[in-house]
């Protein structure tokens, strides 16, 4: 068992820790919903109690998860769209699709920030995530706009079209245990079938070719 942190340095490393814990959990297991505070600390090597130091409660861990893979999905498509310029809307959409579906962790915690997450939080630490995350948003605009002939307003819609679609598509083909069984008895109701990867990339390369065409609001 690791000892209390008695350092900034030593507290960051501890947050980072149980971070890294909580993601490779959620990978084991099949979802941020089956975690438990006691798994996630056993796992990082602390003391079952001892995460209440750096953490208020599981839902402020599973928040600053989300935070840090805001800032992996931008430096991910930073690292992808590189020095590339002149990328086509379907082009640009499988890049994008392509950089969230290697991030799990973060499809799933999608849809726990709107559903839970950022309402279990003080109102500072709520603010913190917002802050950081649209940040990390603007940043990916600012990559995609330099690496396209898509507009600032158009990339915006592609990214809440990503956001809504990873995370409604990958709580459907990751279903509970419960689920899993009664669509194995039912397969018409089979959505455990869904391919997550390539269907999500197919519905963001439609949405940006629709973008391009469509008419934008307000005008």
């Amino acid at each position: 068992m690791k000892e209390r942190a008695r350092s900034i340095e030593d507290k960051q490393q501890r947050c980072e820790d149980l971070l890294d814990a909580a993601e490779s959990l959620a990978l084991e297991l099949g979802g941020v919903r089956l975690l438990t505070v006691a798994a996630v600390t056993d796992r990082a090597g602390l003391h079952r109690t001892g995460v209440r130091r750096y953490y208020a409660n599981k839902e402020e861990l599973l928040l600053e998860l989300a935070e840090r893979c805001w800032m992996r999905w931008r430096d991910v498509i930073r690292d992808n769209v590189g020095t590339r310029v002149g990328l086509t809307p379907m082009e640009l959409a499988g890049v994008v699709a392509d950089s969230i579906i290697s991030l799990p962790v973060f499809c799933d915690l999608l849809t726990h920030v709107t559903l839970s997450l950022e309402g279990a939080v003080d109102i500072e630490r709520a603010r913190r995530y917002k802050t950081n995350a649209f940040a990390a948003h603007d940043q990916i605009v600012s990559a995609l706009v330099q690496a396209s002939n898509m507009t600032t307003q158009q990339l915006q819609s592609l990214l809440s079209a990503t956001i809504m679609l990873a995370a409604g598509s990958w709580q459907v083909s990751h279903p509970a245990p419960t689920l899993a069984r009664l669509y194995q008895e039912v397969p018409a109701w089979g959505h455990v079938a869904l391919d997550f990867g390539p269907r999500l990339r197919y519905l963001l390369q439609a949405t940006a070719l629709g973008l391009v065409e469509a008419i934008p609001p307000h005008q």
